[in-house]
């Protein structure tokens, strides 16, 4: 079984992104995150309503860290590592069998920048790694072309399709599942 430990957090860098904790400092960054119809388009989440919600989905993270159950990254570009740009995440993580579901978001402003394709690569030589993980998987919204493409692009493979299996704002949505072996 997987025996996690991310306490000192593990910063994780690439060429141009650094991969931190986040803080309260990210608060602003965050709801934008969380709040903006474009980033939202596929989450099936409720857009956050005030930075309280903010603060309180920072503390459940922070707490998920330190009883090491989850770890979320803030990332970062070089040259100014003091506001994100995006986040990037292992949960639902399966210690039995040594696999997780990876989560990301993105302000739109670095979409098609490649961003996410060097967070998502440095992201999985860390759970392969460090971590111990054998397979990582993805679930989005058949919809998501682009999440799509930058999954494939890091070896990603489709592994499912599920019809109506995700019930939000009043109808079934159906859910693609890509999956990474180690």
């Amino acid at each position: 079984m997987l025996e996690l430990n991310f306490t000192p957090f593990p910063e994780l860098s690439t060429e141009r992104l650094l991969l931190r904790r986040i803080t309260v400092k990210d608060i602003p960054e965050l709801f934008f995150l969380r709040s903006d119809p474009g980033v939202l388009q596929f989450l099936s989440k409720e857009p956050a309503k005030n930075i309280q919600e903010i603060i309180d989905f920072l503390s459940i993270i922070d707490r998920n860290i330190d009883n090491n159950e989850s770890i979320l990254w803030g990332i970062a570009v070089k040259g100014d590592i003091s506001k994100i740009i995006g986040t990037i995440c292992y949960w639902n993580i399966t210690k039995e069998s040594y696999r997780s579901e990876i989560g990301y978001a993105l302000i739109p402003a670095w979409w098609r920048k490649g961003i996410m394709k060097e967070a998502i690569t440095k992201v999985l030589e860390y759970g392969f790694n460090t971590m111990g993980l054998h397979s990582v998987e993805a679930r989005l919204s058949p919809a998501n072309a682009g999440s799509s493409a930058v999954l494939e692009s890091t070896g990603f493979v489709k592994e499912g399709y599920f019809k109506e299996d995700f019930f939000y704002a009043g109808k079934f949505e159906d859910t693609l599942v890509y999956s990474r072996l180690q």
